[in-house]
């Protein structure tokens, strides 16, 4: 192996991220006694791609407590975000900058890692889960690449820094970022030495937090073609230990088909609860456990259990009185998913479409998206108003007054509605 080179082995033409007013404020402050500080990480592996930067991390050889008293020396406002672990933020005009001291593992657990600080770059690079995420770039663009990360960055290989099994073991949640990173970046074939590792690892998923895996889970099935990669996972024998509900993908690779490239809509777009239910093959109760396996919010269990349990049938040749309905009680979000999940599975199994069905499945979806909603005009004191004080009884009228509204289209208004009501009051003493 040759030996890691320690000068700089790419360029990185200056980037307005790099340059901004706010970035340059904290790259001063930084090195304002003599300090060293680059760019690390994704931001660095993105800016090489020429894909949109959405967080600015920065490491330096500074203890985190200096880090700290430098930019409230610079009138930065500053954030022990993570101190034992040597990050804190700084937030400059408005933006935030995660700063990392360089720093070795001294324990791991598979879970979370004890570390030491140092001054060494590649020690630091050394202990990041890719190549891709092992590089460090100074202000004036210089990138250094210890470990071959820029070219398997251009091949579109998703590789662990040294010993693969080694990496996961530190920390198992590299698992699942390894697919997480492969849906995103990587082109096949996967890395074979990093397939091995998960295959052999994978039994000790369980040992991590719903919340980690949750969030692993979800950005790899917000990728751009996540069906591939859930394919792959399960062919590894890895899926299983997190998700055993886990059904064929074909539902999921439709579903992600629909929400990004074949529905030209305002209001469809992609969304990792959504696509979970497209791979999912459980009823409600499976989906409970799925949420409560990913401690997942209860917007988001409910949301789960009424795609893998629909409450009321959403498809292409829906009545309009019962699509109708199914606003009214589910609403059109809920109306969205289940026409986008019943769509998905009808392409599954019918891949050609008769002439129009397609443009009567659009019309769902535009009839959810102009829906504004209707509410019932009759309250419970309009029942006691006329005389009705009986509790029971008052909810009793007013679900069969508005079964009746229901029934006709929503149509009628509120006078209607007390005419209906004062017939039942007077059919039923």
């Amino acid at each position: 192996m040759d030996p890691t080179p320690l000068a700089p082995t790419g360029k990185l033409h200056p980037q307005p991220w790099m340059t901004a007013p706010p970035t340059r404020r904290v790259l001063d402050a930084l090195t304002a006694t003599g300090g060293e500080a680059r760019f690390i990480g994704g931001c660095v592996r993105d800016a090489l791609l020429k894909r949109p930067i959405r967080d600015i991390d920065i490491a330096t050889p500074l203890p985190p407590e200096t880090v700290m008293d430098l930019m409230t020396k610079a009138g930065i406002k500053v954030v022990p975000t993570g101190l034992s672990h040597g990050t804190v933020t700084a937030v400059s005009n408005g933006v935030p900058f995660e700063i990392t001291t360089l720093r070795v593992d001294v324990e791991t657990d598979g879970r979370r890692a004890k570390v030491a600080f140092t001054d060494d770059w590649v020690a630091d690079a050394a202990r990041r889960d890719f190549t891709m995420n092992a590089f460090s770039c100074t202000t004036d663009g210089d990138v250094y690449d210890y470990f071959g990360g820029l070219e398997d960055l251009g091949h579109g290989r998703v590789r662990f820094v040294g010993n693969a099994r080694e990496r996961i073991q530190e920390d198992v949640l590299r698992l699942l970022r390894f697919f997480r990173f492969y849906a995103t970046y990587g082109q096949p074939p996967a890395d074979r030495d990093a397939l091995a590792a998960c295959r052999a690892l994978a039994e000790r998923l369980p040992l991590l937090s719903g919340e980690r895996v949750r969030v692993e889970i979800f950005r790899t099935l917000m990728a751009p073609d996540p069906a591939d990669v859930m394919a792959l996972m399960q062919g590894e024998r890895v899926l299983p230990h997190v998700l055993p509900e886990a059904g064929p993908v074909g539902r999921l690779r439709l579903m992600s088909w629909l929400d990004t490239r074949a529905i030209k809509m305002a209001h469809i777009a992609a969304h990792p609860v959504r696509r979970l239910g497209a791979l999912l093959d459980t009823d409600a109760t499976g989906a409970e456990a799925v949420a409560e396996r990913l401690k997942m919010a209860n917007r988001q269990r409910r949301r789960l259990v009424m795609l893998a349990a629909p409450p009321a049938s959403v498809r292409f040749d829906t009545p309009p009185a019962d699509l109708r309905r199914a606003l009214h009680h589910l609403g059109p979000d809920a109306v969205t998913d289940l026409a986008l999940l019943a769509w998905a599975g009808d392409l599954s199994v019918e891949a050609r479409q008769p002439p129009g069905r397609t443009r009567a499945w659009t019309d769902v979806l535009e009839q959810a998206a102009a829906w504004t909603g209707v509410s019932f005009p009759l309250k419970g004191r309009d029942v006691m108003d006329r005389g009705i004080t009986h509790g029971p009884r008052i909810g009793h009228l007013l679900k069969a007054v508005e079964a009746w509204w229901e029934a006709s289209d929503y149509r009628p208004d509120r006078a209607a509605c007390l005419a209906e009501l004062h017939r039942r009051i007077e059919e039923t003493p």
